[in-house]
């Protein structure tokens, strides 16, 4: 997986050069400190942002719901009448596509981060002077594996997004070639949990990365080892050889 924002990410000295491979203003804890320049795409007041937050919510409520509740008939014909709606004003996939990945920035539609992806909680993560990165979130059941704990697979696709946005901070970013987790203890549901990233080391086109997943006293639930090669798939719609 390429996880990081930009086929071009800038080196460490370019940071506050360039701008526009940052997402927005710095993040404040609930402690009110400053967490760092976002590196992920912040929520808006736009349309599809506010769709999208009102699908997290539904996907959110049926799994809460009640089998037997009397309402579900009804509501099934509602879904499926907006579902028609926007599948009749879809462009084509390529198209659509394009769009996705138009311009430099960072992406607005991955599934851990993106605002604009029903499935992405969304985790926003953050850059820090370490040369680390951070994100806090809290995980509701339609990210459960064993009763009310997170799926592993769901944790291993946290920390794999992370360790790519943690390699584009540091300056070198790529693929993922080779993810090793080590499941400490389960991870909870309902409670704040912080990812957290690291660029370790780079030999040539190989990059090393490392996080983790813990809870908010400190305990850490999920570890994880990253290599990844210095390469990037071309853009949709960019013309631009495999780097």
């Amino acid at each position: 997986m390429d996880s990081s924002p930009s086929p071009q990410s800038p080196s460490p000295q370019d940071r506050d050069t360039q701008t526009p491979f940052l997402a927005g203003p710095d993040p404040v804890d609930p402690d009110g400190d400053a967490r760092g320049p976002v590196l992920t795409s912040p929520p808006t007041g736009d349309p599809i942002d506010r769709a999208t937050r009102a699908a997290r919510r539904l996907v959110d409520a049926l799994l809460r719901t009640s089998r037997d509740s009397p309402d579900l008939s009804r509501i099934t014909e509602e879904l499926d009448s907006i579902a028609d709606n926007l599948e009749a004003h879809c462009p084509e996939v390529e198209e659509r596509l394009a769009d996705m990945w138009g311009g430099e920035g960072v992406t607005r539609h991955d599934p851990v981060t993106g605002p604009e992806n029903a499935i992405a909680p969304p985790v926003v993560l953050a850059g820090k002077d370490d040369g680390s990165i951070e994100g806090v979130v809290t995980l509701t059941l339609p990210y459960q594996g064993p009763p009310r704990m997170v799926h592993g697979g769901v944790s291993a696709l946290l920390l794999d997004h992370t360790l790519g946005v943690a390699n584009y901070w540091a300056g070198d970013s790529g693929m993922t070639a080779e993810l090793t987790l080590r499941y400490h203890r389960p991870t909870p549901l309902f409670e704040p949990l912080t990812i957290t990233g690291r660029q370790v080391s780079v030999e040539g086109r190989k990059i090393r990365t490392e996080g983790q997943i813990a809870t908010a006293d400190g305990q850490v639930c999920v570890s994880a080892q990253g290599l990844f090669i210095n390469k990037h798939l071309p853009r949709p719609g960019h013309q631009q050889p495999e780097s």
